[in-house]
C-alpha cells in the first residue's frame, strides 16, 4: 500500500491483495465477531466495535452506510449495510432505517460508514444526516449511540468528539 497526501488527509492506494491476505482478513473478522458478539451478543466496548466496523468497511471501494441495531441491553440484533454509494458519497434516507429499527424492535443504533479516501474527518453532510437521523429515531425512542467514520487509522467517533 502506498499513500498519497491530499490536503490534511492521506489517501491509501491498495495493491491487489493476495489470497493469503484475504484468508487472514476473514480469520480476523471471525475472531473480532466472536469478541464483539460474545455473551449473547453483547458489545464489549467501543474499541471492539471500531475494530469490527473497520474490518467490515475499510476495504470497500465505494461508500457504504451501515447500521448496528441494538436492544435495550445493547445486545446486537443485527449489523446491516443499508445504503451503497459512490467513491465520495452515499445517499442515506431515514425512513428505511426507522422501518428496520421498528421491525427489529431496536432500542439503540450505531451508524457507520467509510470514506474510501481514507480521511475520517466528518463532512458537513455527515454531520447533517447524523442529526436528522438522531431526531427522526428519537420519535420512536431509538437512541443513536454513535456514528463512526472508517478510513485510515482509528475510526472517527461522533460520540467521542461530542457531536452526539
Amino acid at each position: 500500500m502506498s499513500l498519497i497526501a491530499n490536503g490534511s488527509c492521506v489517501e491509501p492506494r491498495f495493491s491487489s491483495a493476495s489470497q493469503s491476505d484475504d484468508r487472514i482478513i476473514r480469520q480476523a473478522l471471525t475472531l473480532l465477531e466472536q469478541r464483539v458478539f460474545k455473551k449473547g451478543p453483547f458489545l464489549e466496548g467501543p474499541t471492539a466495535v471500531k475494530d469490527y466496523l473497520r474490518l467490515k468497511l475499510a476495504a470497500e471501494p465505494n461508500e457504504i452506510f451501515a447500521v448496528v441495531f441494538l436492544n435495550n441491553k445493547h445486545e446486537v440484533l443485527a449489523y446491516e449495510p443499508m445504503f451503497k454509494g459512490t467513491v465520495h458519497s452515499a445517499t442515506v434516507h431515514a425512513r428505511p432505517i426507522m422501518q428496520r429499527a421498528l421491525e427489529l424492535n431496536a432500542a439503540a443504533v450505531i451508524f457507520s460508514h467509510q470514506h474510501p479516501s481514507g480521511c475520517t474527518e466528518p463532512s458537513s453532510e455527515d454531520r447533517a444526516i447524523t442529526q436528522t437521523l438522531r431526531a427522526t429515531l428519537s420519535l420512536i425512542d431509538v437512541r443513536v449511540l454513535d456514528h463512526l467514520i472508517v478510513g485510515q487509522g482509528t475510526p472517527y467517533s461522533f460520540a467521542e468528539s461530542g457531536l452526539l
